[in-house]
């Protein structure tokens, strides 16, 4: 039973499901809905495909997700993110508009799906992790920017292609002489109304004396009012007539139910861009599922959330939609409602086949420009230019990695600049470790602590030479280790010990551990033994395996200051016979900083 819901959590939650908790879902999925409805059309449009495929996309996802994931809020469909490399993948095989179009981003919704799964089924959630911040912040950064400028066609009523930021604006600019008045009129105020509604609507609202409640649900309402203040207004002056890009014609019902054509060479070809929407799409989702689980002191599964998220992938591909991840603004938002159980989306989805079934002929004479404002609006909300001083002061190397993203996705496209960052991240990582912090420590006097000697007044001896390691030791940083052991030796004629400190290495593979043997072999040579302290459990656990220990020419002591007063007793007693000297507003030992 414990296995089962641990691949079905509605067997955990579902057993306490009362009238109280349900209404709580009940009336978050109200909120959700009327939120969803202009956002599911919007993103369908970014992503190139019919409106309602977008409406598709937020009803079966919805679903699954209800019984296969693990956040308590968080709110499942289309985003912008996923929706623009949906539209930058399919893009590169063939022309939007197409029914090939349309086969080719509900294959990448399966094939995500698949993947989804399989990494959860392995616990391969950690993959994400190959994503630092910098890169995921840079990426959406430009991401939404990319975004916002490829919706400025919809907003000028001109027609313009391109997947970079180059290409978009280069297009636009060559067509503004067609631009539509009219569509930049309605584009406009659309867009203002929302950037107000965002800001201030729900300060006015609670200026005039209605409840927080209430307030903060019309002021969530505002996309919706725009869609039907322009509807109304297309179709009682036909707009359409006057050149302004309407939806057009929504079919009505739900789609049957079927899988995608299976065309191996067209899935092999989406493979990568299907891994890179998941990757990402898992990120982003999983992020805003623990910071709102944290709120409330819960926790998710990341493993089972990729179970989650592959299984509403499924069902969306299988339901005529395209990829779906969690939405940060609509988790919020739902959170904020008070969702209390993922029933919250079932019930969304329930609102969303009502509004497929019933509303969608309302829609016809819904400019494009309206759309494309709720996406400009949502999209910049996205955009942290802050983060990029932050990062270039806190670190140039990170600050690098996240430059080279948002540059690459502006300037070449959503997938190099991915790998890019991705690879810069990697490559970085793997440069700070092969080149660890090490340190020659010395012991604090009157105390048995041990500090780095260029930071604080210690006490040091000429025999034994104490080296503090602060990373784990690995192929990449083992020969760094002896060279600098090497050198720190020949600097110093009248070494006698050396003591290697440890601990913060967390592991010791066979690279290093060569290493170690070598360093060993060459102090002994030099008649200098070597010797370890403060070794971790595991760690040690895994030296008593080889025969390194049998061949140390020193000794593993349980601690820096047992080292030392076995070593060089001497200076171990004028250490413990010396006053320490505090600086006046600190603990910090007084001393040279660095």
């Amino acid at each position: 039973m414990k296995l089962l819901q641990r691949y079905l959590p509605i067997l955990d939650w579902g057993k306490d499901y009362n009238k109280e908790t349900a209404t709580s879902d009940v009336v978050a999925a109200v909120i959700v809905t009327i939120m969803l409805i202009p956002q599911s059309l919007a993103y369908a449009l970014l992503a190139g495909l019919p409106p309602e495929v977008g409406l598709y996309a937020s009803i079966l996802p919805l679903v699954a997700y209800t019984f296969f994931g693990t956040s308590r809020a968080l709110a499942v469909g289309p985003v912008a993110v996923v929706s623009l490399m949906t539209a930058s993948a399919v893009g590169e095989f063939t022309r939007q508009g197409t029914p090939a179009y349309l086969e080719a981003a509900i294959v990448i919704a399966l094939l995500s799906g698949l993947m989804l799964v399989a990494m959860g089924l392995f616990r391969l959630g950690f993959l994400a992790n190959l994503l630092s911040h910098p890169v995921i912040s840079g990426f959406i950064t430009a991401s939404g920017l990319l975004i916002a400028a490829s919706q400025l066609k919809h907003i000028l009523g001109v027609k313009a292609s391109g997947h970079t930021l180059y290409d978009i604006l280069l297009s636009i600019g060559s067509r503004l002489g067609e631009m539509n008045w009219i569509t930049f009129a309605i584009g406009v105020s659309a867009t203002a109304f929302l950037f107000w509604v965002r800001k201030g609507l729900k300060k006015l609202l609670l200026g005039l004396g209605l409840k927080p409640f209430l307030a903060d649900l019309l002021a969530k309402a505002g996309p919706v009012a725009a869609v039907a203040v322009t509807t109304l207004l297309s179709a009682a002056f036909d707009l359409a007539g006057r050149g302004v890009r309407t939806v057009g014609d929504i079919p009505s019902g739900l789609p049957a139910p079927q899988l995608p054509t299976f065309d191996p060479d067209l899935w092999l070809a989406l493979a990568g861009p299907a891994f890179l929407i998941s990757v990402i799409g898992f990120v982003e989702s999983v992020s805003v599922a623990q910071t709102l689980a944290a709120k409330k002191r819960q926790r998710i599964d990341p493993d089972q959330e990729l179970i989650g998220l592959g299984t509403a992938n499924l069902a969306s591909a299988v339901s005529g939609g395209y990829a779906v991840t969690g939405g940060f603004s609509r988790s919020v938002v739902n959170f904020d409602a008070g969702a209390a159980t993922p029933a919250a989306g079932g019930f969304t989805a329930i609102g969303i086949a009502l509004a497929t079934l019933f509303l969608t002929p309302l829609l016809t004479n819904l400019p494009q420009a309206t759309l494309a404002a709720t996406i400009i609006v949502a999209v910049l909300s996205l955009v942290d230019l802050g983060a990029i001083k932050r990062t270039f002061t806190y670190s140039k190397s990170d600050f690098a990695a996240m430059a080279a993203t948002i540059l690459l996705t502006l300037f070449f496209g959503v997938e190099p600049g991915v790998v890019t960052g991705v690879a810069l991240s990697i490559a970085l990582y793997l440069y700070r470790s092969s080149r660890p912090h090490m340190a020659i420590v010395g012991i604090v006097p009157g105390t048995e602590h041990f500090r780095n000697i260029d930071r604080h007044m210690v006490v040091t001896g000429d025999k034994v030479l104490s080296l503090r390691v602060d990373e784990s030791l690995f192929f990449a940083n083992s020969r760094f280790l002896e060279d600098r052991v090497y050198a720190l030796v020949a600097e110093k004629p009248d070494i006698e010990h050396v003591v290697l400190m440890c601990p913060a290495v967390n592991e010791i593979d066979a690279s290093a551990l060569e290493s170690l043997e070598e360093i060993n072999h060459r102090l002994a040579d030099s008649k200098v033994s070597f010797h370890l302290s403060e070794v971790k459990g595991p760690v040690m656990d895994r030296l008593r395996k080889a025969d390194f220990l049998s061949h140390l020419t020193g000794k593993v002591f349980l601690s820096q200051y047992e080292a030392l007063c076995t070593l060089d007793p001497v200076t171990a007693h004028i250490a413990e016979a010396r006053t320490p000297k505090k600086t006046a507003q600190s603990n910090v030992w007084a001393g040279p900083e660095i």
